[in-house]
């Protein structure tokens, strides 16, 4: 964790509050011509709300990213089709918006926010649509992932290679890359031989291409097979501390979590665990 008094912290809360900004135009566009509400809108949406989850886990902003969380699987529904933007469910994401910008007003309060009522109408909001409709953690489970979990790991740095490899094959096939550009190829590779990755780890500093442009290359390939992020692979960035500041901006391109280096396994097993990748 990094401390809120950090010029780091200052520069994602600025951020922060664009990220917010690009939601609330977006919803406001969704809630006043709702069959305008396209795949660009929402995904841009989502993208920002994303955005402002992923670096709250950074700075350990604990109820920031647990109402963002919240406000993402709602989009997540929107942007798979499972559930239809109608006014009244965007108002709910309104109010969670303007809830988010209060927090990031005052984040050094806010883990102590009440937010019990916004993420008790959004859990709601998920339960209200036809039965067809399945939330972000079922729709991760209901992948059509292949007997033992497949694994890209890209890292251009031997020992952490070896040590993500050596762990990560107790559960399956994985493969290693040691550059962006390898890892954008290998990526391209399994589609073609039908054979997605689950998960991928990926290095954020690496020569030929970085982590940050093969996380967008990668969600591009995946666009181009009618898959989106929420059901395509998931993906850690690994990093020195040093590099903290990529990480942030990884999160912009939909990467789902980070390790810092030395990788803590312990860690990566519960990134597993919690996008059910594993039992």
């Amino acid at each position: 964790m990094i401390h809120l008094d950090d010029e780091l912290a200052s520069e994602y809360l600025a951020e922060c509050r664009e990220h917010l900004a690009t939601l609330e135009t977006g919803l406001l566009a969704m809630e006043e011509e709702p069959e305008e509400a396209d795949g660009y809108l929402i995904n841009r949406a989502f993208r920002a709300v994303h955005s402002v989850k992923g670096g709250a886990g950074v700075f350990d902003l604990v109820k920031i990213r647990e109402l963002a969380h919240q406000t993402e699987d709602v989009l997540a529904l929107f942007r798979t089709g499972d559930m239809i933007p109608t006014p009244p469910r965007v108002r709910v994401l309104l109010r969670a918006t303007d809830r988010l910008r209060d927090m990031i007003h005052n984040p050094g309060e806010s883990n102590h926010a009440d937010i019990s009522g916004i993420v008790a109408a959004l859990t709601r909001l998920r339960k209200d649509g036809p039965a067809a409709e399945i939330s972000t953690s079922e729709a991760a489970s209901a992948r059509e992932v292949p007997k033992g979990l497949r694994t890209l790991v890209v890292e251009d740095d031997f020992a952490s290679r070896l040590l993500l490899q050596t762990f990560l094959s107790r559960y399956g096939e994985c493969h290693i890359a040691v550059n962006g550009r390898e890892a954008v190829d290998g990526y391209k590779l399994a589609w073609e031989s039908g054979l997605r990755y689950d998960l991928i780890c990926m290095d954020i500093m690496m020569p030929e291409m970085d982590g940050r442009e093969a996380v967008r290359q990668v969600r591009a390939i995946e666009e181009s097979h009618d898959v989106l992020s929420t059901r395509g692979a998931k993906i850690i960035m690994t990093t020195t501390v040093r590099d903290i500041k990529a990480v942030v901006r990884c999160f912009t391109d939909l990467c789902d979590a980070y390790l810092i280096k030395p990788i803590d396994l312990a860690k990566l097993l519960g990134h597993m665990k919690s996008y059910q990748l594993i039992q």
